[in-house]
């Protein structure tokens, strides 16, 4: 599965609520939180600015913090739902999912994910 929109669409709340299902120190997450309260946005181009807007979803682009916050977020959901039959891999914005000895197994899993990371993201 390529995640790669999926960069521009995690809420807030589910970076807070990952931070936590982790273990982060309770301290970290208003720290990280305000990097994304209030955040704003204009787009330069040959022809001028954009008004100002507001970001209200999404990992900043270009920030130093934001993959490994992506990775976290990713980390947390696949604890969601681990099963002992089913392996996977994430790296960057790819999900790899594997199942151990059928296609609908496969199916079933893969499926999962798409589910969660639609509710999710």
């Amino acid at each position: 599965m390529d995640l790669e929109k999926a960069f521009d669409r995690v809420p807030k709340e589910v970076i807070r609520w990952a931070l936590r299902k982790l273990g982060d120190e309770e301290w970290l997450l208003p720290a990280v939180m305000f990097m994304y309260t209030g955040a704003k946005i204009v787009v330069r181009t040959v022809y001028g600015n954009s008004n100002c807007s507001e970001v209200r979803v999404g990992m900043h682009q270009g920030s130093a913090s934001s993959p490994l916050l992506f990775e976290s977020v990713m980390e947390a959901l696949s604890r969601e739902f681990r099963h002992a039959s089913q392996w996977k891999l994430l790296c960057a914005d790819d999900l790899v999912v594997i199942a151990e000895s059928s296609s609908q197994g496969l199916k079933k899993n893969s499926g999962e994910w798409h589910i969660t990371l639609m509710l999710c993201l």
